[in-house]
């Protein structure tokens, strides 16, 4: 097993950045003598030839675009070597784990992880678990592992270049991008979040000396800009700022970005001054909606009141606001979607919003919190098990055809790579036409195409 190559770790989809969910698996298991091959087939081809040598191939599934493409990795995996040990970890994969373990996979691994993956691969070394004839299921543990870990520097060695991964895109200018975390996660327990079920209201803090040490090789292969992808940056406040001082003071020319909730940036607004000093230059904020309703539902903990107050306290501090959408829910009226529409033209936030967020529709896979509420059962529908998540049909027909016709709007637009204020018109027509009301100025019509517009990830899919 520690011959070169017996171990291989594929990487599916994180987002358009460079994999930090297999570099921090590969770490673990290089610090105990293991030296694994490393594969991302979402900017490389598939490599056959590395898995007929593998004899554990562990597949990082940590959001629900990678759990449908890692389903089909592995099939391919099967074919080539069907005598290794499949293994899935992440996030949906301990979601998903009754299906996983029931079509083929032989352990599935959740949460704090990366010590069982290397458990896993002394156990089939030792001949504990067997491969081939003899490869035998220990399947899903209990629970998710969700203890503390000793954090060694993530291996990104093996990984392709930073050049083969997303860009921030910012006064005209493409710069390379690392992925990095100072947490993971989660305090809260929004129930439309697959993070909660797994991670039980518990986040870790990474060592800020291992954080900078990360920050340090990617500055070194070429990042000009880190994204932090703690689920949330601010959950930690004073280890967050600690990390984001460190970074500035080594390398002050660099650019930062965090995922925050409302209701901490609403907390800590005192800080949001410092933050941009240091170099953030946007924060991605899960807003979902400007229904009270609607966030109720999702347990977001903040009000329509509260986005308005971080939109303009965010906007204040010199930082862009990216917020995110989930703007098809159950409860989600017609009238509560013209409303989103209304804030995001009003609030100058066309452009802080990539255009597929208008047609993101709630995702409610197993394990979900939002199946163990009565509002959810009303209008939930069946499993479907190949795709990963509960159907549920809206009590407006108009809303499920709406959601329809915006995808296919978004879907052309970005295609053709059209400007996000003629994207949102052609939305905003859609939805005054089905409930009647009278054609509005386009916004097209008073912007300037080669407007200034706030920084951003070229890569603008998020599940």
């Amino acid at each position: 097993m520690k011959d070169p190559g017996s171990i291989l770790l594929i990487a599916c989809y994180e987002l358009g950045h460079q994999p930090l969910a297999v570099a921090w698996p590969a770490a673990f298991l290089e610090r105990r003598g293991y030296r694994p091959a490393v594969m991302d087939v979402s900017v490389e081809p598939f490599d056959a030839e590395r898995v007929a040598r593998a004899r554990l191939v562990a597949i990082s599934v940590p959001m629900h675009t990678a759990l449908r493409i890692g389903v089909e990795v592995a099939a391919r995996v099967r074919a080539v070597n069907p005598t290794c040990h499949v293994c899935f970890f992440g996030l949906y994969a301990v979601l998903n784990a009754d299906h996983l373990l029931g079509r083929g996979a032989d352990t599935v691994l959740g949460g704090e992880s990366e010590e069982r993956l290397v458990e896993l691969a002394v156990a089939i070394e030792t001949g504990q678990i067997g491969t081939g004839a003899a490869r035998s299921r220990p399947g899903l543990t209990p629970s998710p592992s969700v203890g503390r870990l000793e954090f060694p520097v993530p291996s990104r060695a093996g990984l392709p270049s930073l050049k083969g991964y997303l860009r921030l895109e910012r006064n005209g200018d493409l710069g390379l991008v690392g992925y990095v975390q100072a947490s993971r996660g989660c305090l809260h327990r929004c129930r439309h979040c697959p993070i909660p079920p797994v991670y039980g209201g518990r986040f870790f803090v990474v060592p800020r000396d291992v954080c900078l040490a990360d920050v340090r090789q990617l500055v070194e292969a070429g990042a000009k800009h880190i994204t932090f992808g703690d689920p949330d940056f601010l959950n930690g406040p004073g280890h967050a700022l600690a990390v984001a001082r460190a970074v500035h003071a080594e390398f002050p020319e660099l650019t930062f970005d965090f995922t925050a909730k409302v209701e901490h940036l609403l907390r800590h607004r005192a800080r949001l001054a410092e933050l941009a000093g240091l170099g953030c230059i946007f924060i991605v904020s899960a807003v979902e909606s400007v229904s009270d309703t609607v966030l109720a539902h999702l347990g977001k903990g903040h009000t329509r009141a509260d986005v308005l107050e971080v939109t303009r306290l965010v906007r204040a501090a010199g930082i862009a606001l990216r917020p995110t959408w989930v703007a098809f829910t159950p409860w989600t009226t017609l009238a509560d979607y013209q409303a989103m529409l209304d804030l995001v033209e009003a609030e100058d936030l066309i452009d802080h919003v990539d255009p597929v967020q208008f047609s993101i529709r709630l995702l409610v896979p197993p394990g979900s919190l939002l199946l163990e509420t009565s509002a959810m059962r009303l209008f939930l529908g069946q499993l479907v098990e190949r795709d990963f998540y509960h159907e549920w049909t809206h009590p407006d027909a108009r809303m499920d055809a709406l959601h329809r016709e915006v995808s296919e709007v978004v879907a052309a637009a970005a295609e053709s790579g059209q400007d996000p204020v003629q994207t949102f018109d052609r939305v905003r027509r859609l939805t005054d036409s089905l409930s009647g009301a009278s054609a509005r100025r386009r916004v097209a019509a008073r912007v300037a195409p080669d407007r200034r517009r706030p920084p951003r990830l070229s890569e603008p899919w998020f599940c």
